[in-house]
C-alpha cells in the first residue's frame, strides 16, 4: 500500500499510481506530500472485488492513463476519504466509477456523497444486469449520470464510447481556476453578464473576478473607471474594457467571416434543429455555412438539462447537446461563423443572398431558416430597467454560483422553467416556481412535474403574477400578486429567471416569405395556395418544409406550429435536407 503512494512522481502518473490508495498513512502522516502537485485530472474507481478493481483500473490505464491519473478504492469509506482530501487539496475529479453491490456502502449511495464533494464530476455505476432497476432509480434520485452492466470486455466496444463522452462532457465544462480568459467586473452589472453568458454559452472557460467580494478583482480594477468594467484579460495578456461580445469573438477562437461567397447551402441560427440540418447537409457533401448570432444551441442551449432526448437516460445539459453538435457539424467540413447575425435576404434567379451584420454578404442555393424564438419580455414595471442585473431569461447557469443560499424565483410553467428549477435546487437554499395558472401539468412533462412536487426546496405558487419589479441598481423586491385573494405581496428577491413564451425571430423576412399574424413562418401544407403561393413559379407544390419562396425552408420553434421539443426540432433540420437534395437535383 505504502509502495503504491511512493511511486506516484511530481506532476506525473507512475505506473503505480492506479495501487488502491488510502487517505492516512501510519502514525497520523497524510499522504498530501503524494499528490500535492498533481496535475492530471482524477478518475477514482470503487470495487470491493480487489480482482474486478485491478481490471477496471488496466483498462482505464490503457485508455486514459496519458491525461488522467487513475486511483483506485476498495470500498466506499475509503473512496469517500480520497475524494474529500482530493477536494482539500484542490485536485480535480473527472469521473468517479463504482460498484453497486459493495459492503457497507452501496455505489449509489457512495456516487450521491460525491456530489456533495465534487459536484462537476461525472459519476458511473457499475452493476450487473439484476441490477439495472437500481441503476435506473440512481439516475432518477442521486443523479448518476450513467451506468455499465457487468462484465464490460471487450472495453473498446462496452466502456470507452460512454466514458469518451462523459469526460468529453467533463473537460467542455471544467474551469481550472487558472489561466485562461479572465473577467473583471460587478457581478450586478449587465453588461458583465452578457460577456460571461457569451463566453460559457460558447464554450470558452473563463475566471470571474467579482470587484465587491474578490480582492484580485478589486486589484485589477482599482485604476479603473466603473463604465470601463467589465475588463476582460486575455491569455495573450491584452486587455479589453467594456466589450461588446463581437469585440473578444475573434480573441477567443471564433469566426464570424466567411471563407467564401457562394455556399450550396446556407443556415440561418445553429440550435437544434439549425445544427441538425448542418451535420447532415455538411454529411452528405454541401458546402455548408451555419450562422449563429449569439452562441450555438439556441434557446434548448440555456437548458439545465435535457431528460427525454432519445439516447441520453441521464439526459444532458443544452450545452452539452450544442457542443456535440458543433463538433460533428465541423467533422463534415460546416463553416460556422459567430457571433454573425443575418439582417436581409433578396433572390436572384435560383441564388439567395444574405445581407449580414457586418456588411458583407453571402449566396447560396438553398437556405435554411432556424432562428428560433426569444424569451417574451415580463410585463411587469421595473424588469426591463434591471435585466441582467438580477433578471434573466432563460436559465442563465453562469449565475448558479451566485445564487448560493438565496431564494431564486423562477416564472413560467413548461419545461424548460421546470428543468431550471431542478438544477438551480442543487445551489439556492429555496426555488420558488410562479405560474399564472393553476397547475404546472398544463405544458410540463408528467415526469418532471412529479421531481418538482418531491423536492422539498421547491415552493410552486399557482394563480401568482408578477406586477413589479423594485431595486435601484439591482434586483432587491418582487411585487407578486395573487390572483385567488386579489391581494398583492412584496418579497424580498436577488435573482429572477424569466420563461415566459417565445417570439419568432423573423423580422428581417416577414415581407419576403411567408408568416402568420405573430410572425410565425408558413411552410408546405399551411401555405394558402389563393393567397401565400399565388407568386408561386414551378409546377410543383411547395415541400413539406418548404416557405412560400422556392428553396428556402424553415425548420424547429421558428415555424409555425411546430413541436417544442428538441427531438422534434432535430428531425425536421435532418428531414429538411432530403428535400434539399430534390430541388437542387432539379437544377
Amino acid at each position: 500500500m505504502a509502495r503504491a503512494l511512493h511511486g506516484a512522481k511530481y506532476g506525473t502518473a507512475s505506473v503505480l499510481d492506479d495501487a488502491p490508495v488510502i487517505p492516512r498513512l501510519r502514525f497520523g502522516r497524510p499522504y498530501r506530500h503524494n499528490v500535492v502537485a498533481m496535475k492530471k485530472p482524477v478518475l477514482l474507481t470503487v470495487d470491493d472485488d480487489a480482482d474486478v478493481l485491478s481490471a477496471i483500473a488496466r483498462d482505464l490505464r490503457k485508455k486514459y492513463g496519458r491525461d488522467y491519473r487513475v486511483l483506485r478504492a476498495e470500498s466506499g469509506a475509503t473512496a469517500l476519504s480520497i475524494l474529500r482530501e482530493l477536494k482539500e487539496l484542490g485536485d480535480p475529479v473527472a469521473l468517479v466509477l463504482s460498484d453497486q453491490r459493495m459492503p457497507e456502502m452501496s455505489g449509489v449511495t457512495l456516487l450521491a456523497e460525491t456530489m456533495a464533494l465534487h459536484p462537476k464530476c461525472k459519476r458511473a455505476l457499475l452493476t450487473a444486469y439484476a441490477d439495472t432497476e437500481a441503476a435506473i432509480g440512481a439516475i432518477n434520485t442521486s443523479q448518476v449520470d450513467y451506468y455499465l452492466l457487468k462484465p464490460w470486455d471487450p472495453p473498446e466496444e462496452k466502456v470507452y464510447p460512454i466514458l469518451d463522452d462523459l469526460l468529453d462532457d467533463w473537460r467542455a465544462s471544467f474551469r481550472p481556476g487558472f489561466g485562461g480568459v479572465r473577467v473583471i467586473g460587478d457581478r450586478w452589472s449587465a453588461k458583465g453578464h452578457r460577456i460571461r453568458d457569451f463566453l460559457a454559452r460558447n464554450q470558452v472557460p473563463y475566471q470571474f473576478l467579482d470587484v465587491e467580494n474578490t480582492e484580485e478583482g478589486r486589484e485589477l480594477a482599482v485604476d479603473l473607471d466603473p463604465s470601463a468594467l467589465p475588463l476582460v484579460i486575455l491569455p495573450s495578456g491584452v486587455r479589453i474594457t467594456a466589450p461588446e461580445p463581437a469585440d473578444i469573438a475573434e480573441q477567443i477562437g471564433l469566426t464570424a467571416t466567411a471563407t467564401q461567397n457562394f455556399y450550396d447551402l446556407a443556415i440561418v441560427g445553429a440550435g437544434p434543429a439549425g445544427l441538425a440540418c448542418a451535420v447532415y447537409g455538411g454529411s452528405e457533401g454541401l458546402r455548408t455555412v451555419l450562422l449563429e448570432m449569439e452562441a450555438p444551441g439556441g434557446q434548448a442551449g440555456t437548458s439545465s438539462k435535457i431528460e427525454n432526448y432519445l439516447g441520453f437516460p441521464a439526459g444532458l445539459s443544452g450545452a452539452d447537446l450544442a457542443r456535440r453538435g458543433v463538433t460533428q457539424a465541423r467533422k463534415f467540413g460546416v463553416e460556422i461563423l459567430t457571433p454573425q447575425e443575418a439582417t436581409g435576404l433578396r433572390v436572384e434567379g435560383p441564388y439567395k443572398y444574405l445581407k449580414l451584420s457586418d456588411g458583407s454578404e453571402i449566396s447560396c442555393h438553398v437556405l435554411m431558416l432556424a432562428m428560433g424564438v426569444s424569451w417574451n419580455l415580463l410585463p411587469a414595471a421595473g424588469a426591463d430597467r434591471l435585466t441582467g442585473s438580477g433578471i434573466y431569461y432563460g436559465a442563465a447557469v453562469t449565475e448558479t454560483q451566485n445564487a448560493k443560499g438565496q431564494t431564486v424565483y423562477m416564472v413560467g410553467g413548461g419545461n424548460s422553467a421546470g428543468q431550471a428549477a431542478m438544477y438551480f435546487k442543487d445551489f439556492a437554499e429555496k426555488v420558488v416556481l410562479i405560474l399564472r395558472g393553476d397547475s404546472l401539468g398544463a405544458k410540463m412533462s408528467h415526469y418532471l412535474v412529479n421531481r418538482i412536487e418531491d423536492t422539498p426546496n421547491i415552493e410552486v405558487r399557482t394563480h401568482t403574477e408578477i406586477r413589479a419589479c423594485h431595486g435601484s441598481d439591482r434586483l432587491e423586491q418582487l411585487e407578486l400578486w395573487d390572483g385567488r385573494s386579489d391581494r398583492s405581496e412584496v418579497v424580498p428577491a436577488k435573482y429572477l429567471f424569466v420563461f415566459l413564451g417565445a417570439t419568432p425571430r423573423t423580422e428581417w423576412v416577414r415581407d419576403i416569405v411567408a408568416c402568420d399574424e405573430r410572425g410565425f413562418i408558413l411552410t408546405g401544407p399551411d401555405l394558402d395556395p389563393r393567397s401565400h403561393l399565388r407568386h408561386w413559379p414551378l409546377e410543383r407544390p411547395p415541400f413539406l418544409l418548404e416557405t412560400s419562396l422556392p428553396g428556402v425552408f424553415a425548420c424547429g420553434d421558428v415555424r409555425r406550429d411546430s413541436v417544442k421539443r428538441v427531438a422534434s426540432a432535430v428531425g425536421e433540420g435532418s428531414v429538411a435536407v432530403y428535400f434539399m437534395h430534390q430541388v437542387l437535383a432539379a437544377r
